[in-house]
């Protein structure tokens, strides 16, 4: 008999699975038989740690090109350019994520698909600048290598899911259905680079290849069922993905800081600016994470794909708010060809998005609508309303940053006085 401490490795091995990651050393190929949805303690790996580190990168591609085109008051091509490389970036993550959740063995040959997904994101990152640009000449969508390097991600995770469904035969048809899904998508994604078809034609066809890419996995669990993921891993890696976007915000306020430095010097406008940039970035944390994911997930398990959905919308509204504070530096220095209230705007409007998407997912979640909680997002809204209406009247950026940053606040002080209370009389109502 095994001893008390070797247990969850024995089972394991009963099971025909490889034990834990970390249990032991090596890491020569192994099954991948599938996770334990209920294995305790389970955390984000170092592997995965390091494959987000190259979003750091993809997201401030995206949100310095966002910039570039605000700042020359090009809303269409922003906006287009965000929602295209938005969901390029994160639904390959998504996709890569729910994954290594059901299935990480950490042996060597899942080490080096997540190589190739990484390298994935970098080519994807170098396709971002020709989309923008593309976009905004209006003729033909450059999208050659942003494609790629989508693809490339896409293929590796579609290796992932044959091993599953090689090594799991209770998971196999579901497991062959997302690989198929996949795969055909990605056929289609590789014509559009070289189908020369004009750019409005081109953004349908890839909104409709998005449309069916978001449908597959709902049709395939809804048919065959879900992969073995575990919640409470799968609230933090999406927790850890929120942090990395909110850098951009950080990028953005050290950017603000610099243009009210060069032109004004160590000045109380400098002040300001560096309070509200940060105090938006903690206030925004503290906001994301007055939701106990992990535990709703773990008890409502059937409501996790659309809580994951509306993450990339929350992942995009945070890469444009600091695409936003970088319009607001370059106003500052008198680069931009649009005024301070326009750029206001770019951050208030993110941050309104962020706001609604969580309050969203909060009561998606949850499944009932909190009435104090929707008091204190309206609350919000009026200081984000505020914000615009004293940029408008000639107050500084950096005071109307100020307040922007007390939209957040105002939630997260409401909730520490009085809406946790009803947060967990509802979570002790439903057994979470």
């Amino acid at each position: 008999m095994a001893a008390p401490s070797d247990e969850p490795a024995a089972r394991a091995h009963a099971q025909g699975a490889r034990p834990r990651p970390g249990t032991s050393l090596g890491h020569r190929p192994a099954l991948m038989a599938g996770r334990d949805p209920n294995e305790e303690h389970r955390t984000a790996t170092p592997l995965e740690l390091l494959f987000d580190l190259t979003f750091v990168v993809a997201f401030s591609q995206i949100s310095s090109q966002v910039a570039r085109y605000l700042e020359a008051d090009d809303l269409l091509t922003a906006v287009a350019g965000l929602g295209f490389t938005m969901f390029a970036a994160t639904w390959a993550w998504i996709s890569y994520t729910w994954l290594a959740s059901a299935y990480d063995n950490d042996d060597i040959l899942f080490r080096v698909a997540t190589l190739v997904e990484m390298v994935g994101v970098l080519v994807l990152a170098l396709g971002v600048p020709p989309i923008f640009h593309s976009i905004a000449a209006g003729q033909h969508l450059d999208n050659s290598v942003a494609v790629a390097g989508y693809v490339i991600m896409r293929l590796a995770t579609i290796a992932l899911w044959l091993r599953a469904a090689r090594h799991d035969p209770r998971h196999r048809p579901v497991c062959l259905s997302h690989a198929t899904s996949i795969a055909v998508a990605q056929v289609f994604w590789i014509a559009l680079i070289f189908l020369n078809l004009p750019i409005g034609l081109t953004l349908a066809i890839a909104a409709v290849l998005g449309l069916f890419e978001l449908a597959a996995p709902r049709l395939t669990q809804k048919r065959f069922g879900q992969t073995p993921w575990h919640a409470h891993h799968i609230a933090e890696r999406y927790g850890l993905l929120f942090i990395i976007a909110l850098g951009e915000i950080i990028l953005g306020t050290i950017l603000a800081i610099s243009a009210v430095v060069q032109e004004q010097g160590w000045t109380l406008e400098a002040a300001l600016v560096a309070c509200g940039g940060t105090s938006l970035v903690f206030g925004l944390w503290w906001l994301y994470y007055t939701v106990p994911a992990g535990r709703l997930l773990a008890r409502y398990r059937d409501r996790a794909q659309t809580w994951s959905y509306g993450q990339m919308l929350l992942f995009a509204a945070l890469v444009a708010v600091g695409a936003g504070l970088h319009v607001a530096a370059q106003v500052i220095s008198h680069e931009a060809h649009v005024k301070a209230t326009f750029a206001l705007l770019t951050v208030a409007i993110p941050v309104l998005v962020c706001e609604l998407v969580l309050f969203a997912l909060y009561a998606q979640l949850l499944g009932t609508l909190d009435v104090f909680h929707l008091l204190l997002l309206l609350a919000s809204v009026g200081l984000l309303v505020l914000s615009v209406v004293a940029g408008y009247a000639g107050a500084s950026i950096g005071a109307a940053l100020l307040v922007v940053a007390a939209a957040p606040a105002v939630i997260v002080v409401g909730y520490e006085t009085v809406g946790y209370r009803h947060e967990a009389a509802l979570l002790e109502r439903i057994g979470a």
